[in-house]
């Protein structure tokens, strides 16, 4: 769109690594800015973990300031393709030193909120387990709250992650439409994106809950040290 650019996705097979055939998942979000303006990457495969897809999501990002102002996305998929096994065997290689220097970034970039509004959920159980998976392979604590017809995400954690879940809600089919296809989700909205504040209590888990009144909901918030964000984004969904 006119707004928010294009985005893909490009499936790629690397032979012979680790003995194994890798299946890689490429998510390229480009701005309408791009190239100007480096694209948002997402990468995922089930050979590979959590902290190995993120690995390479960091030097593709690397790749791609080399290439900033220019077209980069055949070039960086055939990056990937020639240098995957030396990234995954450096990755395994340092993995402890990785996730000090992991947890030292996140600290320095602090801990940012983010606060979404669903408007429904078809294939219920499914989107909650799919939430659940996001949040806890990306680190992130918080809450799934549904009161009534309202449904609420509250996530907690370093920024570089609360950006890589917004891009899987955004670009994954997690819903299925009225004739029970598989769908991405398209109404959803995002009441707030910001840094968290020393005032605000941590969530410690990722948990799915009800609620029967919008006091208890109300609760739930003004415990966290969040009651500002509550009244300035809850009641207006109540009308």
């Amino acid at each position: 769109s006119e707004t928010h650019g294009i985005t893909f996705r490009i499936q790629i097979t690397v032979k012979e690594l680790l003995d194994t055939d890798v299946l890689l998942k490429l998510l390229f979000c480009l701005p309408v800015n791009y190239p100007s303006v480096l694209p948002d990457i997402s990468v995922n495969s089930d050979q590979l973990t959590r902290a190995q897809c993120m690995d390479v999501k960091d030097k593709l990002l690397e790749q791609a300031k080399k290439h900033l102002s220019e077209p980069m996305v055949h070039e960086l998929v055939l990056w990937v393709q020639q240098h995957l096994k030396y990234i995954i065997r450096q990755s395994t290689a340092v993995c402890s030193e990785k996730t000090t220097l992991s947890r030292g970034a996140g600290t320095e970039d602090g801990v940012w909120i983010l606060f979404l509004h669903l408007d429904h959920m078809r294939a219920k159980a499914k989107y909650v387990k799919t939430v659940e998976k996001w949040a806890s392979d990306l680190r992130l604590t918080g809450r799934l709250m549904f009161m009534g017809k309202i449904i609420l995400i509250l996530l907690e954690g370093d920024r570089s992650n609360i950006k890589e879940y917004l891009i899987l809600q955004k670009t994954s089919k997690v819903d299925v439409d009225s004739s029970r296809k598989k769908c991405k989700e398209k109404m959803i909205s995002v009441l707030c994106e910001t840094k968290i504040q020393p005032q605000h209590a941590r969530f410690q888990t990722f948990e799915v809950k009800d609620y029967s009144t919008i006091e208890e909901l109300q609760k739930e918030f003004e415990a966290a040290g969040l009651a500002t964000l509550f009244s300035e984004f809850v009641p207006p969904l109540l009308k």
